[in-house]
C-alpha cells in the first residue's frame, strides 16, 4: 500500500518540468511534497492504531476525516502516475555526465583544457573520448523492451566514426523466449576490461589496447543469450560504419561472453571476424580480433587485465619491395591495479604493452600512412602522434613496439563528483614520436591529465 501511495522522485521531477495549467512549477512541487509528507504521517497513524483504545469512529484505524484525506491523496498519486504514462514518461530514466579535462602533452608541446572540441586530426590517445558531455535516455516499456539513446557531441563513438554524429548509442533490446533478447541499432564496442564512460573508467585516458586494437561501435542486429553462468551476446554488424559504401557487402560477426566466477571475480572473451575498413587499399579487408579480459575486486583491491591478438589482411603500414600490401599483426597486454586508501581516495597504476613490429606495424584502423602517387613513387609514413609504425630514418619494415605506464589518483569529492589526476609515460622501441617543437623524433612522451567528472 505504501509504495502505491508515495509519489516517486521521477514523478516529482516530471511534474516540476510540466506544470498543470493553474499551477506554477514551484507550487505543484510544494504540493506534492506536502502530500508525500501527509501520506507518511497517515501511515504512521495506521500502524499505531492497534495499540490505541478502540473507538467507534476509528474502525479502519483512522477517523473519517483521515480516511477522506487518504482517499484524496491516493487519487492524486494515481492521477500523477496516469499522467506520466499518458505522456510516455513512465519507465523513462535520464542520466548523464560532463568531464572537463586538462591535458599536458610533451611532444605535442601543448597544455590546456579540452572539452567538447572537434577532433579534426583524428582519434588519439591524448584526445580519444576525453572531455565529454553526455546525456542518456533509457525507456523501458511494460513488456520489457528497452529503448536507449545516448548523445555525446564530438566525443562519442558516432563522432569518432564520421566526425559529425552526436550519437554514442541508439539501440533497442526486445525480450524473447528463454531469457534471450534481440538487440538492434548502433552499439558501442563491448571488448576489453575498460569502459568508455569516465564514470566507470578510473583514469582520464585509456589503455593502449582500448585505443588502438579495438573497434569503436557496431551497427547491426544480434542476440543476448544467457547460458548458465555465461552471458553471451553476438551481432552481425557493420564495424565502425553506419552504412557500407559501394562494393562492401559482408558485415562482420562480433561476439562477447562473460562468466562470473564469484561475487568478486569473473572473466570475458570477445572477438571479431569479418571485413573492416582498410585505408591502404581504400576498401574493406578481412580482420580477426580476439581478446580475453578478467577482474578481481575484494576489499580495498581492484585488479583487471586483458590479453589481445589481432590481424588484418593488407593492413600493414609498409608494403613489400614489389609494392604489395602485407598483413598487419599484433598482440598486447594491459593490466590495472587499484587500492582504496580510504572510502574516497583510490591509488591506481596501469601498464600496457603492444608487440607491433611486423611489416612496419599497423593496428586496427591504423594504416594508410604510406602512399603511392600516379608515377609509382612511394611516400612512407607513420602515425607520429600516437607513436605507431616504422622509424622513417631506419628500417621501414620494422614497426615500433609500444608501451605505456600510467600512475593515477581518483578522489570522490561528492557522491556525484569525482576528481582524477594521472601521469603517463608512453614509449616505443623506435623513435616514432614527433616533437612538435624541435621537429625531431623521440622514443618517449610524457603526459599529465586531470579531469572532474560530474554525473547525475
Amino acid at each position: 500500500m505504501s509504495s502505491m501511495l508515495r509519489p516517486t522522485l521521477l514523478a516529482l521531477a516530471v511534474l516540476a518540468a510540466f506544470p498543470a495549467a493553474a499551477q506554477s512549477n514551484q507550487e505543484l512541487l510544494d504540493e506534492l511534497r506536502a502530500l508525500k509528507a501527509r501520506v507518511a504521517e497517515l501511515e504512521k497513524k495506521v500502524q499505531a492504531a492497534p495499540a490505541a483504545a478502540p473507538e467507534p469512529q476509528a474502525q479502519w484505524g483512522m477517523t473519517p476525516d483521515q480516511a477522506a484525506e487518504l482517499s484524496r491523496v491516493t487519487a492524486k498519486a494515481e492521477a500523477t502516475q496516469d499522467g506520466l504514462e499518458a505522456q510516455g514518461l513512465l519507465g523513462l530514466k535520464i542520466s548523464g555526465y560532463i568531464e572537463p579535462a586538462y591535458i599536458y602533452n610533451q611532444r605535442q608541446n601543448r597544455a590546456g583544457f579540452q572539452f567538447l572540441n572537434q577532433q579534426s586530426d583524428g582519434y588519439s590517445y591524448d584526445t580519444s573520448y576525453i572531455g565529454a558531455a553526455v546525456i542518456d535516455f533509457t525507456k523501458e516499456t511494460e513488456g520489457g523492451t528497452i529503448w536507449k539513446l545516448t548523445l555525446s557531441p564530438n566525443r562519442g563513438a558516432g563522432a569518432a566514426i564520421d566526425g559529425a554524429s552526436i550519437v554514442q548509442e541508439a539501440s533497442v533490446t526486445i525480450p524473447l523466449e528463454g531469457g534471450m533478447q534481440l538487440i538492434a541499432g548502433q552499439v558501442p564496442d563491448w571488448s576489453g576490461y575498460e569502459y568508455q564512460q569516465p564514470t566507470l573508467n578510473p583514469f582520464t585516458t585509456h589503455n593502449l589496447l582500448y585505443d588502438f586494437t579495438l573497434p569503436l561501435a557496431y551497427t547491426g542486429v544480434g542476440l543476448i543469450m544467457p547460458a548458465g553462468n555465461w552471458t553471451w551476446k553476438a551481432m552481425v554488424a557493420n564495424v565502425n560504419g553506419t552504412i557500407y559504401a559501394a562494393n562492401q557487402r559482408a558485415p562482420a560477426l562480433v561476439f562477447r561472453g562473460d562468466y562470473e566466477l564469484s561475487e568478486f571475480s569473473g572473466f570475458g572473451v570477445a572477438g571479431l571476424v569479418g571485413n573492416t575498413a582498410n585505408y591502404n587499399t581504400g576498401s574493406a579487408t578481412l580482420s580477426t580480433l580476439l581478446e580475453v579480459d578478467g577482474y578481481y575486486t575484494r576489499g580495498d583491491w581492484t585488479l583487471q587485465g586483458q590479453l589481445s591478438y589481432g590481424q588484418q589482411k593488407d593492413g600493414a603500414i609498409t608494403p613489400d619491395a614489389n609494392g604489395n600490401w602485407r598483413k598487419s599483426q599484433w598482440f598486447g597486454v594491459s593490466g590495472t591495479a587499484g587500492y582504496m586508501f580510504n572510502p574516497r581516495l583510490q591509488g591506481l597504476v596501469r601498464a600496457d604493452y603492444i608487440v607491433n613490429n611486423k611489416n612496419g606495424g599497423g593496428l586496427f584502423g591504423y594504416n594508410g600512412y604510406t602512399t603511392q602517387d600516379e608515377a609509382g613513387v612511394w611516400t612512407y609514413g607513420n602515425d607520429d602522434r600516437n607513436g605507431l609504425g616504422p622509424d622513417l630514418n631506419g628500417d621501414l619494415n620494422r614497426g615500433a613496439n609500444r608501451y605505456a605506464l600510467t600512475l593515477g589518483m581518483k578522489y570522490l569529492l561528492r557522491t556525484d563528483t569525482t576528481l582524477k589526476f594521472e601521469y603517463r609515460l608512453d614509449g616505443a622501441s623506435r623513435p616514432v614520436f614527433l616533437d612538435a617543437k624541435s621537429g625531431e623524433y623521440a622514443r618517449t612522451n610524457n603526459m599529465l591529465a586531470a579531469s572532474v567528472v560530474v554525473a547525475f
